[in-house]
C-alpha cells in the first residue's frame, strides 16, 4: 500500500518497457510477475503484456456472499489477474490470518491461478531455533488435504519475517538451508518428483545487490521481491542479473 492508481500503472509501464525492449530480458525464458494494489489491477493489467504477469497480493476463499472489503477469485479472473500471493507476513501478522484462512485461501486461488504461499519465522522464532519447527508447521498447515490437481499451480516462498524491509537478509547459506528443508517437507506431503518440479522462491529485502548470490543457491528457484520492486531501476537489474544466471545454468 503505498503507490496511487496512476504511480502503479506508471511504474509497471517502465518495467515493461524495460523488459520489452531488451531481447535479453524478453528472451530469457524466466517468468516475470508484478503485484499491485487491487485498485490498480485493471489499469495495470492494461499496461503490461507477456512476458510480464500480474497478480494479487490477497484473494478470499469464499465465491461470494457478504464479506465486505474482500475479493474473490472470480473478481481477479475477471481482470485477467495471472496469479496471487497468499499468506503474506503482513497477511499473518497484522490481520492475524490463521493458518485455517491460509488453507481455505491456497486450496481455492491454486485451482484456477498460479499461487504463491508464503511462510516464514519471526526474529524470536528464529532467535530460540524454531525456524524449522515454525516452517514445518506452517506448509503441513497450510497445504493440508491440497488438491494434487492443482500442484502445477503452486510456488512456496520462503519469507523471514524479521528479513523483511530491514535492509538485514539471511546469508545466501541461510536461506538455501531453509529451502532445502521446503522441499524436504513437501517431498514427505507428496512425492520427491513432485517435490522437485514445485517453484521455491525467496523474499526478505531482496535487492540487486544480493539477488545473484541467493539465486545462485540450488534450491532457490526465484525471488519474491518487496521494496525494491517500487523502483523501476532496480526492479530491471534484478531481472537482469536473474536473466543471466538463467542463461548460465540453463533454466
Amino acid at each position: 500500500m503505498n503507490l496511487t492508481l496512476s504511480e502503479s500503472t506508471s511504474l509497471a509501464k517502465l518495467i515493461y518497457d524495460g523488459v520489452a525492449s531488451s531481447s535479453e530480458l524478453s528472451d530469457a525464458g524466466m517468468v516475470i510477475g508484478i503485484a499491485p494494489d487491487f485498485v490498480s489491477l485493471l489499469s495495470v493489467k492494461q499496461v503490461v503484456s507477456l512476458p510480464i504477469l500480474v497478480g494479487s497480493q490477497n484473494v478470499f476463499y469464499e465465491e461470494k456472499g457478504a464479506f465486505t472489503g474482500e475479493t474473490s477469485l472470480n473478481m481477479l479472473l475477471s481482470v485477467g489477474c495471472d496469479f496471487v500471493i497468499v499468506g503474506h507476513s503482513e497477511r499473518r501478522h497484522i490481520f492475524y490470518e490463521s493458518d485455517d484462512v491460509i488453507n481455505k485461501k491456497i486450496k481455492v486461488s491454486s485451482s484456477r491461478l498460479k499461487s504463491i504461499l508464503c511462510v516464514g519465522e519471526t526474529l524470536p522464532e528464529r532467535k530460540e531455533e524454531k525456524t524449522n519447527e515454525i516452517i514445518e508447521k506452517q506448509i503441513l498447515n497450510n497445504l493440508h488435504a491440497f488438491p494434487i490437481k492443482n500442484i502445477h499451480n503452486l510456488i512456496v516462498a520462503y519469507e523471514p519475517v524479521w528479513a523483511i524491509g530491514t535492509n538485514i537478509t539471511p546469508t545466501p547459506k541461510q536461506a538455501e538451508d531453509v529451502h532445502l528443508l521446503i522441499r524436504q517437507i513437501l517431498a514427505n506431503m507428496f512425492s520427491k518428483p513432485v517435490a522437485s518440479n514445485i517453484p521455491i522462491i525467496y523474499g526478505g529485502s531482496v535487492n540487486a545487490n544480493n539477488v545473484k548470490s541467493l539465486l545462485s543457491m540450488p534450491n532457490i528457484d526465484g525471488a519474491l521481491v518487496g521494496g525494491a520492486s517500487l523502483k523501476a531501476g532496480e526492479f530491471l537489474e534484478i531481472i537482469r542479473t536473474a536473466s543471466l544466471l538463467c542463461k548460465k545454468t540453463g533454466e
